[in-house]
């Protein structure tokens, strides 16, 4: 089924230029992929979010973690959180994969570098996870390595949205959940930066819920003829500019993704688990080299710009999310709905 992004719906996120492709991948050299594992029991898979076209362990990328709530398993963040660097691909899936991911990831990390003449002993794999037990038989464990390789191999910069990949078996706001993007072009010294997110959505009340400012929750509970649930699950917010930043810098700028988070209504509930990561291409960290180098950032007192930037492309990513996602029923019969389907009947409303 052909689905519109949500701005096509005349549903305007910010105030903010979008990039060329509103998504993670307009930043340069940044690619995303998916492998999607759907049959009769499962609804799962993995994404990968490729940060450059080179050997990101040769050349690491400053990088930052924050955890808004900890109800989560994501892998890596300590190392990140102490050196400030980025030094693989990130994956996302559910909650029970994360280590045969992050098993692949070392894996695919040890290749790169045999090849590139880099003896590799250690490395710091990073995995988000949703947990999508609701639609997918999560105790299979259904993703494999195979499924990691077909992700990475299948990256590009126009990837697809909704129920994909890590996003296949999730939920957001008691409608169908998944993988969603968008981006914002900033100005700076003359001179045109993106700041771009990526989005594995599996959080919020359906009651909750609101877009554009209208609290369309409720009505989709008396519509649907649904009991307002609690706000649980989780959701992956993966952030990459080509600003420079410093690794504090860019923890101040991700924090600001919990902003669009809240405008659709949610109040992070303690169930839930919100895991920023985030990235800038510009200043890269050399593998080997002499005791000093020189990194640019921005001024701290312009730094609002990507604050805004943060928020307002999270916001339309989850969106993005729900809307291109088509409806499913879960293995126990329950019927998932789409956004998207319900969108046209709240206009008449």
């Amino acid at each position: 089924m052909n689905r519109k992004r949500i701005g096509e719906y005349g549903i305007k996120i910010g105030r903010m230029p979008k990039g060329e492709l509103d998504k993670i991948t307009d930043v340069p050299g940044v690619k995303v992929g998916h492998s999607t594992v759907r049959d009769g029991e499962h609804n799962t898979g993995v994404t990968v979010i490729l940060p450059s076209e080179d050997n990101i362990f040769r050349n690491k990328m400053v990088a930052a973690a924050f955890v808004h709530n900890g109800f989560g398993k994501t892998a890596g963040t300590v190392q990140i959180e102490e050196l400030g660097t980025l030094e693989t691909s990130i994956g996302l899936t559910n909650t029970l994969n994360v280590g045969l991911v992050s098993d692949a990831l070392v894996e695919y990390m040890i290749e790169t570098c045999a090849a590139d003449g880099i003896g590799l002993t250690s490395v710091n794999p990073v995995v988000g996870e949703c947990n999508d037990a609701g639609l997918n038989a999560i105790a299979d464990r259904a993703v494999r390595r195979e499924h990691v390789r077909e992700a990475i191999g299948s990256a590009c910069r126009d990837f697809d949205e909704g129920d994909v990949g890590a996003g296949c078996g999730t939920r957001c706001y008691g409608l169908k959940g998944g993988i969603g993007s968008a981006s914002r072009k900033i100005e700076l010294d003359g001179r045109e930066y993106v700041l771009g997110v990526l989005v594995q959505s599996n959080y919020g009340a359906t009651a909750d819920l609101t877009i554009g400012g209208r609290p369309v929750g409720e009505e989709i509970c008396r519509m649907v003829r649904e009991e307002a649930e609690c706000d649980r699950g989780s959701i992956i917010v993966v952030l990459a500019t080509d600003v420079p930043l410093t690794a504090r810098q860019l923890k101040r700028v991700i924090r600001r993704c919990s902003v669009g988070i809240a405008r659709l209504g949610s109040y992070t509930g303690h169930g839930s688990g919100e895991v920023f990561l985030g990235f800038s291409t510009a200043n890269r960290i050399p593998q080997d080299g002499g005791d000093l180098m020189s990194v640019s950032c921005i001024r701290e007192d312009r730094i609002d710009r990507l604050f805004r930037a943060a928020g307002e492309a999270t916001e339309e990513a989850i969106l993005n999310s729900m809307v291109m996602a088509d409806e499913v029923r879960a293995p126990d019969g329950t019927l998932v709905r789409s956004l998207a389907d319900l969108l046209p009947k709240l206009a008449e409303r």
